[in-house]
């Protein structure tokens, strides 16, 4: 008498399509972004971890598939989440939610206008004026624990994405990315505003900076679709050193714990996987 062979889910069932997710430290949980939803988990000062969810914002319409506009009509939509999230979530404390970043901002933003007051004021100057406005994220990210739920938002999406039990602290998607591209496309830019604009003013300005945005997105998409060349693997380099040296800390089992309850919401939300069930 022969034995019928077992089944096993594996071969009998198609493997279940990931979603694409992103997110974004808080200094006290995470939030994350999937394709129609986002999903934040934080822990309050009581210990206990409270999550919220909801649709996310988005413009529809052709604009969104033309190149240089489509990137920064994605990163507008991520920033209109957060004021989603701190209304859903009173408990959740913004990157740049204290006293001693803010007043960085202020400092950088008052010091790169003085600098391009100058006469002598060149490429050099914009140089200057780019890297005064990376101090803020980086005295946020080397105080308290953003750096830490950071590197927890790379674990979780990155466990969840290669059915994993862990992950590295660093993740080929970071926003890092975006920061050679966008201080380069920035730079450029700026030197063919100079020449073709006499007095460049502040509408010339939002302008660039809506285009270097856009270039650093497209720049960004296109090392994801090319992640096996050696032209992405350059472009990346900047920002992963960012993220390894700065950017992320292995986080707590704690802080884990906090990563792993905004996953489970956000799968919930988008009503897909065991986070669908569970709620």
């Amino acid at each position: 008498m022969s034995e019928e062979p077992e089944k096993t889910p594996d071969t009998d069932q198609p493997p279940e399509e990931k979603l694409r997710l992103g997110g974004m430290a808080l200094r006290n949980g995470l939030l994350v972004h999937g394709p129609t939803s986002w999903a934040a988990a934080v822990r309050t000062p009581s210990g206990e971890v409270r999550t919220a969810s909801g649709p996310k914002p988005r413009v529809r319409g052709p604009v969104e598939r033309v190149p240089l506009a489509r990137g920064a009509i994605r990163l507008a939509e991520a920033m209109a989440v957060i004021p989603l999230v701190k209304r859903a979530l009173p408990e959740a404390r913004l990157p740049f939610q204290d006293t001693t970043v803010l007043g960085a901002m202020a400092a950088a933003t008052l010091g790169g206008a003085a600098l391009r007051r100058r006469k002598a004021a060149g490429p050099g100057t914009e140089a200057l004026v780019a890297g005064l406005s990376l101090v803020p994220s980086l005295i946020a990210l080397r105080g308290g624990e953003l750096a830490a739920y950071h590197g927890a938002e790379h674990k979780t999406i990155g466990a969840y994405e290669q059915d994993a039990e862990d992950h590295t602290k660093e993740h080929d998607r970071c926003g890092s990315h975006l920061m050679a591209p966008l201080l380069a496309s920035n730079l450029a830019g700026t030197a063919v505003l100079k020449r073709a604009v006499e007095k460049p003013g502040p509408l010339h300005g939002l302008a660039l900076s809506v285009a270097s945005v856009g270039v650093a997105v497209e720049v960004f998409a296109w090392s994801e679709r090319h992640s096996d060349s050696r032209a992405a693997g350059l472009l990346r380099r900047p920002g992963h050193e960012l993220q390894r040296v700065i950017g992320t800390r292995e986080p707590t089992a704690a802080q884990l714990e906090v990563g792993r309850a905004a996953l489970a919401e956000v799968l919930r939300a988008e009503g897909v996987g065991e986070g669908a069930q569970s709620g």
